[in-house]
């Protein structure tokens, strides 16, 4: 139990860093459109998410799919910035907070597709903490189930502000969703431009 816990903490950390802030960087910038009251929306879409970073995380850390490393660290914040920037076309319902918007056509989709890439990333990490330890299910199983502790607990910050912002100080959401998204491309188009792989 106690080697269960230690995998499930190293997970949450490892997605909370921040220094390792690329994947905080792609949560926000899924969560940046949506508010509070559209929690179950956003559960959905981070469910897309996990499905496809926990099928990606399994297969590299079992090294049943090879791939590059370098191409993979660049890929993750093409998406961040693919995901900020198809932010910048959603339309802003009128009201702050109650009315419900249309959920964008593909966003699971691109979720679920982009989730592919980000656990591959993330198992870089995990493979260098198993070394050659035989038996790996039951710490990546722990491991990834800290990666989701750790996504919630970014979700619930995000959206937590996102209701201060736009019901306690009167923010309008389509100046939150373009600072919030401006702000997350930015840093992705830093992360690309500096990327070993392109220099």
């Amino acid at each position: 139990m106690s080697e269960f816990w230690a995998y499930l903490q190293l997970g949450f950390a490892h997605i909370t860093d921040p220094g390792g802030y690329d994947h905080v960087l792609f949560i926000v910038a899924l969560c940046a459109i949506y508010n509070l009251n559209q929690w179950k929306q956003v559960l959905i879409l981070i469910t897309a998410f996990t499905i496809g970073h926990s099928l990606t995380l399994a297969l590299a850390t079992l090294q049943l799919i090879d791939y590059s490393t370098d191409l993979i660290e660049l890929l993750i914040p093409i998406t961040i910035l693919i995901t900020a920037v198809s932010n910048f076309f959603f339309k802003v319902p009128k009201s702050r907070f109650n009315e419900q918007p249309k959920q964008p056509k593909g966003r699971y989709s691109l979720a679920l597709v982009f989730g592919l890439i980000h656990g591959m990333g993330f198992s870089n990490y995990l493979r260098s903490l198993l070394g050659q330890q035989s038996s790996i299910l039951k710490p990546l199983f722990a491991f990834n189930l800290g990666l989701e502790f750790g996504q919630i607990f970014i979700v619930l910050l995000v959206l937590t502000l996102a209701f201060v912002l736009l019901e306690l100080l009167k923010v309008r959401r389509h100046d939150w969703n373009l600072i919030i998204s401006g702000i997350v491309a930015g840093m992705a188009l830093s992360l690309i431009i500096n990327n070993p792989y392109l220099n």
